[in-house]
């Protein structure tokens, strides 16, 4: 895979508008995937998977994300255990981590400046290994983990309970217009 330049994403973006009536244009996420390691060179469409996955994501939750930007790096377990380690005290691989970025509170950047709306970690191993656990084909998990990722990016949470079950609804809900099939059905929720 290859990084796409901001010109390609910007293109795709302003293509793909949601029409239905009167409503005004909607605007995706600029996504940038970055590829860090190697391994995920064996799955050439997961640039499009996640970029299909997260502007789905962004249609339904409507979050008026305006030209908000995110970047999602594929990394590997190493690089995802040294994340983890270092944001979460936890020395352990995980199949995705997201870093919110923190808003400014004062005056901003100028007008046209895009919004940050933070980074997005998924490692290959892990989750390649869930998908064959769980006998999914990549895709659709790769799909849950970026749909899950970019909901904690814009505020979603599930560390309590309600929470927990309001953020798995709405994945269930994007997922399903995706064609994936509820992947909570048979497991427990995500950590």
């Amino acid at each position: 895979m290859r990084k796409p330049s901001a010109e390609s994403v910007l293109g795709a973006i302003s293509g793909r508008k949601r029409s239905s009536g009167a409503m005004a244009p909607f605007a995706l996420p600029i996504t940038e995937v970055l590829v860090v390691a190697d391994c995920w060179q064996t799955e050439p469409d997961a640039e499009a998977v996640i970029h299909r996955a997260i502007g789905t994501a962004a249609e339904t939750v409507n979050a008026g994300l305006g030209e908000a930007e995110l970047a999602v790096m594929l990394t590997d377990d190493a690089g995802i255990r040294t994340l983890n380690g270092n944001w979460r005290g936890v020395d352990k691989p995980t199949n995705v981590l997201s870093f919110p970025a923190l808003q400014p509170t004062g005056p901003g950047g100028p007008d046209d400046a895009p919004r940050m709306l933070g980074d997005i970690a998924i490692a290959y191993e892990t989750m390649r290994k869930e998908a064959d656990d769980e006998q999914k084909p990549f895709d659709h998990h790769l799909s849950h983990l970026a749909v899950h990722g970019f909901l904690h990016l814009i505020g979603y949470d599930h560390d309590k309970d309600d929470d927990a079950e309001a953020m798995e609804t709405l994945e269930q809900e994007i997922l399903a217009q995706l064609g994936i099939p509820d992947p909570y059905a048979d497991r427990e929720r995500m950590d």
